[in-house]
This record gives structure tokens, sequence and C-alpha cells, in this order.
């Protein structure tokens, strides 16, 4: 079978005897457990049911462990996913389907992901022991894993969610919302406006996903005060399970020998509908293959890297396209950016860096430069393109394919 990876991982788990343990094993009326196959000093977990699961999470085990007849897709309106989702987690254990929602599409064809609705409540209850729980704002789409999740942890604490049109994170902090998910883009925006920026601190919780977040983005919005935390995750995790470098409780991580970040827990999917060969790469042992790079740091946080894809092969020199990015997005004449590989006859694919510029300007010659004064200059792009507007998907990430086309 498959190697499986080896190298820094942390494996959640819990002393009932603790206080901490039992405040939370009793608040998040915990049904599942990661339990340990062999000592601790193995490092190797299998999830299986708490000795106490009810009735309900055994038949569900046992429904997903077959292949599912049917499967819940959520509509793009609000108020239909809401109804949707509601009837969802109201469901018998031996009737309820998978929920299948589209992965992004940023880098290729979308998949199909199949979530268990163990998997769906398993995140978002681990979100409501990180950062606590109450109403959301509705601010994505919830056809989306993202969105899907802030009505699935709004539900659990009791009222609907708010919506929000447009940036009107305003009117839903009036109408009791204390919580809301937002991608880079949104965040952006709401910053320039001094009103958008004031009602945003006054909200619990900011969550910040969909793509890596700009350093300086983050520091402005906590200069002003808004409780911004980053995620990490997927649709394959039933949403973001690191937060601001940390596993959620229930989740497990690893970055392997390679680099490679594997995930492992309670809110992994089930699988891709209509394609086994996909799923069988990115589903080993029951643990998710990312295809992110990442290291652990000092302090224990992970830091994700970019994606294996972004590695960007230019005249036989690996380039990693993130790295370059965030040292471009400490430029003072860059408001954002983005570093992606290009076809191209002579290199083999070209180092193409695409910037959004503030009022000073930047010519190729200082961007390299400005690279290559921490990193080799053969990192250093070889053709910039200056954005006045990113090209976006219908969930709010970056459209990758729409960028390229434009060098």
């Amino acid at each position: 079978g498959p190697r499986r990876p080896t190298g820094m991982r942390w494996p959640w788990s819990v002393d009932s005897s603790t206080p901490d343990a039992a405040t939370f094993l009793g608040a998040r009326r915990i049904r599942w457990l990661t339990v340990s196959t062999r000592p601790s000093t193995a490092g190797r977990e299998r999830v299986g049911p708490h000795p106490d699961a009810d009735r309900e999470t055994a038949l569900e085990l046992r429904a997903h462990q077959k292949a599912p007849v049917s499967a819940l897709r959520l509509p793009a309106d609000p108020a239909a996913a809401i109804a949707a989702l509601r009837g969802w987690l109201d469901a018998d254990a031996d009737a309820v389907p998978p929920l299948v929602v589209e992965t992004s599409g940023s880098t290729g064809r979308p998949k199909r992901v199949l979530l268990s609705r163990a998997a769906v409540l398993a995140s978002a209850r681990a979100t409501a022991a990180a950062i606590g729980e109450g109403r959301w704002a509705l601010a994505l789409p919830p056809d989306y894993i993202a969105g899907a999740q802030v009505i699935v942890r709004s539900l659990l604490a009791g009222p609907e969610p708010a919506l929000v049109g447009g940036a009107g994170v305003a009117a839903a902090y009036d109408e009791g919302a204390r919580f809301v998910s937002l991608v880079p883009t949104q965040l952006h925006r709401l910053l320039a406006d001094p009103d958008g920026s004031a009602v945003l601190s006054r909200y619990r919780a900011v969550l910040l996903g969909g793509g890596p977040a700009d350093p300086g983005l983050l520091a402005r919005a906590r200069a002003a005060g808004v409780p911004a935390i980053t995620t990490y995750g997927a649709s394959e995790t039933a949403g973001g399970c690191v937060y601001d470098g940390r596993p959620l409780p229930g989740v497990e991580v690893e970055v392997d020998a390679d680099g490679r970040i594997w995930l492992g827990g309670l809110t992994i999917f089930s699988g891709y509908l209509d394609d086994a060969e996909a799923t069988a790469r990115a589903l080993v042992g029951g643990r998710f293959r990312t295809n992110d790079a990442g290291t652990v740091g000092e302090d224990g946080r992970l830091r994700v890297l970019g994606r294996f894809d972004d590695m960007v092969i230019t005249g036989g020199v690996k380039v990693p396209g993130p790295v370059v990015a965030a040292r471009l997005r400490a430029h003072p004449a860059v408001v954002a950016a983005e570093v992606l590989g290009v076809p191209d006859a002579e290199w083999g694919r070209r180092v193409v860096a695409f910037v959004a510029l503030s009022d000073a300007s930047l010519s190729l010659a200082e961007a390299r430069d400005w690279v290559a004064a921490e990193h080799p200059r053969t990192w250093a792009p070889r053709q910039l393109v200056a954005v006045e507007e990113w090209p976006a998907l219908a969930n709010g990430k970056l459209d990758r394919r729409a960028l390229e086309a434009m060098a």
C-alpha cells in the first residue's frame, strides 16, 4: 500500500481527568474520539465511535461505509440552502445522505466532494469549541463549503444566519450576528471603508479563508481592532480545520519528509463522487493527502507555503511561487501580488509576477532586485503584469487560469 508519511504531526487528544478536557467534552457533547491503536509513542491514530455514542451516530457510520445512493446538493439561493441544511441536520441517521460540495476549481476541473453529516458536525463543533458559538453572518456562497459551514454553525447555535448583501456586515451585526467568514478581497474592501472596519471590530471573530492572507492585510485588520483569524482547510476537510496555524480539536496535521501537508481526524471527506481514481490519490489510510507544501515553525504553528502546483520549474530551477509572491507583497509599492509559472519556449515555464500597485510605480528590474535581496536571483520574476481587478471564481477565490491568460 502507499507509504505512510512521517514528519511533524499534532494528534489532538485529551485526558478526561483534566478540567479542560471535561469542560470540552461536556460542552460539545462529543460522541467521537481519536483512539490510538498502539501506545502514544507509535504516533498512529484511528477514528472510531466513543463508547457512549448514541444509535444515531452508529447508524450514520454504517450508512457512510457504503456507496451513497443519493447526495444533498445545496442550491445557490441562501434561503433555500438554509432550509435544505436544516432538514439534513434533522434527518434520521439511517436516512441522511452525504452532502456533496464542489471544490473551487481554481487550479483545474472542480471535484465533487462527499461529506458525511458526522464530518460536517465535527467541523462545526470544533469551530465552536475554538472561538465560541452564536449567530453568524452569511457573506459567502452557500453552495460551497465555507458558506455551508456558516449555515451549519449558526443553526447549531439556534438562529439562522443573518444574510449579508454585498458588504452589509453592519446590518447583519444589528440582527445579532457576532461571527462572520470572509475571503481576503471582502476584508480588503471593508477595511477601506471606515464604517466597515468599525463594525467588523465589534464581531467576536472574523474568519479569513479561501486563500493565503497577505500579511499587510492582516496587520491592517488587527490594527483596526478586527479579530481576524486565518483559516486553512479544504472542501475535503469540511472547511477550515487549522486556525492561525493551529489545528482545531479532533484534527490531525502532519508535514511529511517531502514537505507535503496531510490532514486527518473527524472532519475528513468520504471520497469524490464518481471519481475512484482521484479518491484513491487523495484519501490514503483515512487521511487527506493535500497538494499543499508547508513547514512547522519553532512556535509549533503550521505555515502553508503554497500548492505543489505553485512550484515553478524554470530553466531547471525550482521556484516556490508563494514565497516570491510574499516577498513582493512586502514592497512599499505593492498592494497585492501573485506569482505563477506560464509556458515559455525558452525557459519551459517563466516566472510571472502579477501585482496590484499603489500610486507608486514598480519596474520589472526593481521587482527582480527586490526579490533577489532575500532570495536567489533565479527566483526573480521575468515578467511583471499590473492587475487592476483580480479575476475571481464564483466563491470569491482567485481564478488562476484567468490570471495566467493575462500574461
